[in-house]
């Protein structure tokens, strides 16, 4: 995946003024960000204590993300370096625990849930809390996001949300809106319409591209994802149809590690109640997604 050669389709975003060697595609970048700075979050005691040994001795969070769904997790303009929300926070949960900081590896979506309690101590990457997610994993919410479509502009390809069936829909692995479009696509056919043609990626930005490209109908998102992307892209890509499926986020820590797993919950409801968790969200645009209760596994669909 770092190895990959970009052709000049990836540079049609506007925040770039020219295509750089990168391993990121232009929608993945912000060349001014640079993060939100947590000189306000200092360690907690209550949390510390609550902090498992091995992990005070390390004194490093390990945390996996998919760094390619800004404005959430994303790569700086080195094509290496994380950065967006949920790698903020993950970094300002470690300051709050007393550790030394946090410390993001890569991995595609669909492989970051395998990971957790044995490679990683966290996953924090845009993670919509259901039911089947946590029966595999403790998740403690955080955010919550809503499902977004979006289109090219003056919707070329006259893409009906309404009316899904039979178009061509992007979607990033793993995510909760493949799980929703599979399911919609089966109504199609259940229906005697044709079924929804999802062409699943690994990268939004590959597919932001696609749909500018006019070769999908849409793309199906988290509404922070849209929102950011229509605003790198000068409005090339635009929001279409309501938003809908608001539904809790949450941080994923292994079912085995109940002692992690309060720590976490501890440290963002101090996030949470000193207003920093907010104040990161806000510095990517997401202020009013923040959540004011941090809840281990709360009811889910």
């Amino acid at each position: 995946m770092l190895a990959k050669i970009f052709t000049p389709l990836a540079c049609i975003a506007l925040i770039l003024s020219a295509c750089a060697p990168s391993t990121t595609a232009a929608y993945d970048t912000d060349p001014g960000e640079n993060g939100y700075y947590l000189t306000e979050v200092k360690p907690d005691p209550e949390v510390r204590a609550l902090v498992p040994e091995n992990l005070k001795k390390v004194g490093i969070l390990k945390n996996v993300s998919a760094t390619d769904y800004a404005p959430a997790e994303y790569r700086k303009t080195d094509g290496k370096t994380p950065t967006g929300y949920d790698i903020d926070l993950a970094r300002a949960i470690a300051k709050t625990m007393g550790l030394k900081d946090a410390r993001t590896t890569h991995y595609t979506f669909a492989d970051l849930l395998k990971k957790v309690g044995s490679t990683a101590d966290v996953a924090i990457s845009s993670f919509t809390i259901t039911a089947q997610r946590e029966t595999q994993t403790n998740m403690v919410s955080y955010m919550q996001a809503w499902s977004q479509y979006a289109v090219a502009v003056g919707n070329p390809k006259k893409f009906d949300s309404t009316r899904p069936c039979g178009t061509t829909i992007g979607v990033q692995n793993g995510t909760f809106q493949l799980d929703f479009l599979q399911k919609a696509s089966q109504k199609c056919v259940q229906n005697g319409e044709k079924p929804i043609t999802i062409k699943i990626h690994e990268r939004q930005s590959e597919i932001t591209t696609l749909v500018l490209e006019k070769k999908y109908d849409a793309t199906l998102a988290d509404s922070t994802v849209i929102s950011y992307t229509s605003r790198k892209t000068g409005g090339r890509l635009e929001k279409f149809g309501p938003a809908a499926h608001t539904l809790p986020q949450g941080i994923l820590v292994s079912k085995n590690d109940s002692a992690l797993t309060e720590a976490v919950q501890a440290a963002v409801q101090k996030l949470m109640d000193s207003g920093e968790l907010k104040k990161i969200l806000e510095h990517y645009g997401a202020g009013d997604t923040a959540l004011k209760n941090a809840n281990i596994n709360p009811p889910a669909n």
